[in-house]
């Protein structure tokens, strides 16, 4: 064999060799086992498991009120969000923009916008705090869920228990608000993967944002110091 392989130039002694390893391949029957790894363990795959339902199925036995999440607010998201959810910099907006997800400027807050409660929870859940993300609790996350829905005025009771029991059940504004993309043209029925022509037509733009000057009246000047 190493007499063929010197007697073949560099890149034919290659090809050799991937036809050898894909016939080898092919040979080895399916199920075979590869000594790789092991089997996750129960609790392992349970912590990846936290996925939650739109009608709350799923979600991690636990409560929380409003007044017990306000005080987690303040210590844990307050620095961020702003002690009122206003947002603090870039930090998203927690709190108001009722009626301007049809405007030129909406206000995408949990109580605007966010279509479940558990979608709010299974996010808190998993990313938050900042830098931080699932430090908390699942009483904890129970207890801000529900703080950020009362400042909302989503429930409208500070004493009401949060729960796994009742998370699916609370309606929130924009239930409603997300349908099912249903139109047989949204999915071609075969994809084009490369060097496509597909005909596209402009049906709307989005609202212009004033970033960058029309003409170089509306720049700004260049101070040099």
């Amino acid at each position: 064999m190493s007499v063929l392989v010197k007697s073949l130039t560099l890149g034919a002694a290659a090809s050799l060799m991937i036809s050898l390893a894909a016939s080898a391949a092919n040979e080895i029957p399916s199920g075979t086992a590869y000594d790789l790894g092991r089997a996750a363990t129960v609790d392992e795959i349970a912590g990846w498991d936290v996925d939650i339902a739109p009608d709350g199925s799923g979600a991690p036995v636990g409560q929380g009120t409003p007044a017990e999440g306000e005080e987690i607010y303040m210590v844990q998201c307050a620095y961020c969000h702003g002690e009122f959810g206003e947002g603090l910099e870039r930090y998203p907006v927690l709190f108001g923009g009722e009626d301007t997800l049809d405007s030129e400027n909406p206000v995408k807050t949990p109580g605007s916008y966010w279509p479940y409660a558990s979608t709010l929870f299974d996010y808190i859940h998993r990313a938050m705090p900042f830098g931080q993300a699932q430090t908390l609790t699942d009483d904890q996350v129970y207890a801000l869920t529900a703080y950020l829905l009362y400042i909302n005025f989503v429930i409208d009771d500070e004493d009401f228990v949060l729960s796994n029991t009742n998370l699916g059940a609370i309606e929130m504004p924009n239930r409603e608000g997300f349908i099912p993309d249903n139109r047989p043209d949204a999915q071609p029925a075969e994809v084009c993967m490369a060097r496509c022509d597909v005909p596209t037509t402009v049906v709307g733009r989005a609202r212009i944002i004033d970033v960058t000057p029309d003409n170089d009246d509306d720049a700004p000047a260049l101070v040099l110091e």
